[in-house]
């Protein structure tokens, strides 16, 4: 844990492997419990040190009563810890503490109907006696033996919730983090408020009083931080928190690589040039880029080159800045849970995370990371904490490569332009529609397709152009969005009589998977 979060006892979520483990983190952290996900195994020491507020044992794929099967150290229900069990954490909790799990005679996948048997009983305080739930095993617990109290039932699953009688363990068989638990949100907070007594202590003006110490603290009262601006919402975030902390002494580095979108070199300027004490250094690179780019179609090779280059023009500036020790990242906590970053987390690698392709080690920086205990909602809560304005800390994610890799085929600065003003036309239409924080991701591709149109009753032969338009919770998965057919008209129209060189739009209407929310 960052030193700034010291202070904060911790709810400690154990990954048995669940699909929905940092969904539960972000529940927690929803009733402003500060959450972390950590090892099934972690050791009992290690929870004392940490001195949680509770546990709560995760979902998983495997079957209790496997040889192999994860289990936690057993000794944790005699801690005295609050404890919540879901799904297999369920099941592990009553085999450990006397009950048996079986395959289920009717495994349960999706809504079932769920009767409470105690509406008085605090994990279900305010939750109806009959009430709708998300199931998803194939295993149960078949006798919870004699120290577990049934809480809950469905029509397959006569045991569904349970408490022990001495100890404050607590378990269910639902999962009550997905949103087709309607009131598995409240069940939650129960469990933190009414049955951990939580402080309700993760709030972002807490965590900017903490991070504002803490990176004072770290920096000292001489060095400076070198922060590589991208023109989305972490690097903004992290910016904004370290010119916070450090006034004048933070140096915020814009490379302007040609591949941005309509305005958003001059609205990085006017945030961070007129509305901050940082200092700002925009690097006008754009040449440098198009010429890396010349002639390559490839996405992979793409991306490549951009990484090259950018880190060459970095390089170069961040050696000019006078006592430059440490490398600002807006590094994210799933990017330390998938890339294995955290030491009390979940070993798997999901995916390696490099934000600023390895600068640190080859500049000799310290890496400063204020951000990596957040997740991306809280990241827009803390801009709006610092005074960020909304279309900054509201704006669509932004892949790395930027325009490079909505521009299919070759790359020039014609194109980039057309794509820039379509792209900025489909953003506005939604904006006006009010349909921008309902849509998670929207954008527009230049194609390198032509197609015959007829335009003033003469025939052209000019770019296609495809609009994109999500809508994720986490963007592992994602929903093309249903957007209205007269949003879709308007942009549609707008694009084609003002942006020269498109004549005709098409709708991407393909989720994730199978597709992917970029197309390259």
């Amino acid at each position: 844990m960052d030193r700034s979060d010291a202070a904060i006892r911790p709810v400690l979520v154990l990954d048995f492997g669940s699909q929905y483990v940092q969904l539960i983190a972000r529940r927690v952290r929803e009733r402003h419990a500060f959450a972390r996900i950590v090892r099934h195994d972690v050791s009992i020491e290690r929870v004392r040190e940490l001195n949680p507020l509770a546990l709560i044992l995760s979902g998983g794929p495997s079957s209790v009563y496997e040889p192999n099967a994860p289990h936690c150290d057993p000794r944790l229900f005699d801690l005295g810890i609050p404890i919540l069990g879901i799904c297999y954490g369920m099941q592990l909790a009553c085999e450990a503490l006397g009950g048996s799990v079986k395959a289920a005679r009717a495994r349960e996948y999706g809504r079932a109907e769920c009767e409470v048997i105690d509406a008085q009983e605090p994990l279900f305080r305010d939750v109806p006696r009959s009430t709708t739930v998300w199931m998803s095993h194939a295993d149960q617990v078949m006798d919870a033996g004699p120290e577990f109290i049934p809480l809950a039932a469905t029509a397959t699953c006569p045991v569904a919730a349970v408490k022990h009688r001495t100890k404050p363990v607590y378990a269910l068989q639902f999962h009550p983090e997905v949103a087709h638990t309607p009131y598995g949100a409240l069940i939650i907070g129960n469990f933190l408020d009414r049955i951990c007594q939580s402080p309700r202590s993760w709030t972002m003006e807490a965590f900017v009083e903490r991070s504002v110490a803490a990176i004072r603290e770290r920096v000292g009262s001489t060095d400076r931080v070198v922060c590589g601006l991208s023109g989305g919402v972490d690097s903004a975030v992290c910016a904004a928190l370290l010119a916070r902390a450090l006034g004048p002494r933070v140096v915020c580095v814009f490379v302007d690589n040609g591949l941005l979108r309509l305005g958003e070199r001059a609205s990085v300027a006017e945030v961070f040039g007129s509305h901050s004490n940082a200092e700002l250094r925009v690097v006008d690179a754009s040449q440098k880029f198009l010429d890396a780019l010349d002639g390559v179609t490839e996405p992979q090779e793409k991306r490549v080159r951009i990484g090259h280059t950018f880190v060459d023009v970095f390089r170069e500036e961040a050696r000019s800045i006078a006592n430059a020790r440490f490398l600002a990242q807006g590094t994210l906590y799933p990017d330390v849970i998938e890339s294995g970053g955290d030491a009390d987390g979940p070993a798997a690698t999901i995916k390696h995370h490099h934000n600023v392709g390895g600068l640190p080690a080859e500049l000799g920086f310290e890496l400063i990371e204020p951000l990596r205990d957040l997740f991306k909602d809280e990241v827009r809560r803390l801009g709006l904490e610092l005074g960020l304005p909304d279309p900054l800390v509201w704006r669509h994610p932004f892949p790395g490569p930027g325009l490079a890799v909505r521009c299919l085929g070759a790359v020039t600065f014609e194109r980039l332009e057309v794509l820039r003003q379509a792209d900025a036309i489909f953003l506005e239409e939604l904006r006006n529609a009010g349909l921008e924080r309902q849509v998670a991701q929207a954008f527009a591709v230049l194609l390198p397709v032509q197609s015959v149109g007829v335009m003033g009753d003469g025939r052209t032969y000019e770019n296609a152009l495809a609009l994109r338009a999500v809508e994720t919770d986490d963007f592992m998965t994602a929903d093309w969005s249903r957007l209205p057919h007269e949003v879709l008209a308007r942009a549609s129209t707008r694009i084609i009589n003002t942006v020269k060189g498109v004549n005709r739009v098409v709708y991407d209407v393909t989720s994730k998977p199978p597709g992917t929310i970029e197309w390259e």
